[in-house]
């Protein structure tokens, strides 16, 4: 998806999305006044979450607690394209997934439709919108038929317009880990007594643990021989992989470390290391544009030890490739959070976005240089940054970098 579909979707959210965000709220609320319900307690909850592939792994430990510690049943509501990040750990049974396709305006307007009627037919009786800034959920929170309904809200904050459709109204706090922020909607879910605003608890790192993926040997061995496949110098006996995730989602380019930082690394760690072999991963989307690593070090020393391995992989065997690593140099995308469902030490750039908020639950160190401006996107401005260059990465230098990976890297030789 281009900075120009992107741009088109906002512009869409926020001219169409403010007006109908105010009238359905007009027509849901004269609805329930005119059909009154009983409360009940939670049984059927779905949740939200159609844009960001990497909270679906943030999620999980509180569907994990809903279902534990509350026997609630759990249903979700994703984009059709983002879906298979929830075959990772399968914490919703296949059967309570629905996915709404966005590759045109008909199938984006016919999957809301039958998604509506879906919720009914499922007995929904509670929505949690895990979404920060989309009028778009908003809407489809409220128009679900639940009658209990938990979202965060602005309160006396600023923040952007999306209605009054929310029941259990949660304080977004900007300041602890997205994960526990979560807890937060988890706890209006299951709150005996109303609070202004949801919720005063405290929410231990402890909880933050995720479950790991499950890797058999033969998905290991089949995923060793598909990497020999795909990069033919390769030699498990004598060379360990190291990862290179060097892309990062078209919602937020600015993310990105620069591609000739990562060539300017890798040429150091070849170098230096001769028992590293490195992969670059990401989507098949994305082969094309990281072609230019490996062929930038085609005649430097060492240069052979680097292949591309975007698009070799579902988003579902990733853990086999993970189980293979000995670790992960990434951009702050989707594969920083998947590798947090194995053992796999992860090092994540950070500039736009704060790893306080949005950092991996599995062991990571954050590379984040700390600017007076950043992070620059948050909730309030719809991830939407006036920044047109991201000095905040481009200032993290290859050199800097390579000795924050020295130890795991002499630890290989």
């Amino acid at each position: 998806m281009g900075a120009m579909q992107i741009d088109t979707m906002r512009a869409i959210d926020y001219w169409v999305g403010i007006p109908l965000t105010f009238l359905v709220t007009l027509a849901v609320k004269a609805w329930e006044w005119l059909f009154p319900r009983p409360p009940q307690p939670p049984r059927h909850v779905l949740f939200i979450e159609l844009s960001e592939m990497g909270s679906t792994i943030l999620v999980d430990p509180v569907l994990r607690h809903l279902q534990r510690d509350h026997g609630l049943v759990p249903f979700f509501l994703i984009f059709a394209r983002n879906k298979a990040s929830l075959d990772l750990l399968r914490p919703i049974p296949e059967e309570n997934i629905r996915t709404i396709r966005e590759d045109g305006l008909f199938h984006l307007a016919w999957d809301t439709l039958t998604f509506l009627i879906w919720a009914r037919r499922r007995r929904i009786d509670t929505v949690v919108d895990l979404e920060l800034f989309s009028r778009f959920t908003a809407l489809l929170t409220g128009l679900s038929g639940a009658r209990r309904r938990v979202g965060f809200h602005a309160f006396t904050n600023e923040g952007l317009y999306r209605g009054d459709l929310l029941t259990h109204k949660v304080a977004y706090n900007p300041h602890i880990h997205i994960t526990k922020n979560f807890f937060a909607l988890a706890h209006a879910v299951t709150a005996t007594q109303p609070e202004t605003p949801y919720a005063k608890i405290v929410v231990p790192d402890s909880a933050l643990a995720l479950p790991q993926a499950v890797v058999t040997p033969a998905e290991e061995a089949a995923m060793r021989t598909r990497i020999q496949e795909w990069a033919p110098t390769y030699d498990p006996a004598q060379h360990r992989l190291v990862l290179f995730n060097a892309n990062a989602s078209d919602l937020l380019p600015l993310r990105r470390w620069p591609q000739a930082n990562y060539i300017a690394l890798a040429r150091l760690i070849l170098e230096r290391h001769p028992r590293v072999f490195i992969l670059l991963t990401g989507a098949p989307s994305e082969r094309d544009g990281l072609d230019a690593i490996p062929a930038a070090l085609r005649q430097a020393p060492g240069g052979d030890r680097c292949a591309n391995f975007a698009g070799a992989t579902t988003l579902a065997e990733l853990p086999a490739l993970y189980r293979q690593a000995a670790f992960m140099l990434s951009n702050d995308s989707g594969p920083a959070h998947f590798a947090a469902v194995t053992a796999l030490p992860t090092y994540v750039f950070f500039g736009p976005e704060t790893p306080r908020l949005y950092g991996s639950l599995g062991p990571t160190t954050p590379i984040y240089a700390g600017l007076a401006c950043s992070p620059c996107v948050s909730a309030a401005n719809h991830r939407k940054t006036p920044c047109d260059d991201n000095v905040c990465l481009r200032v993290i230098t290859p050199e800097q970098v390579y000795e924050i990976l020295r130890p795991a890297l002499l630890a290989l030789d």
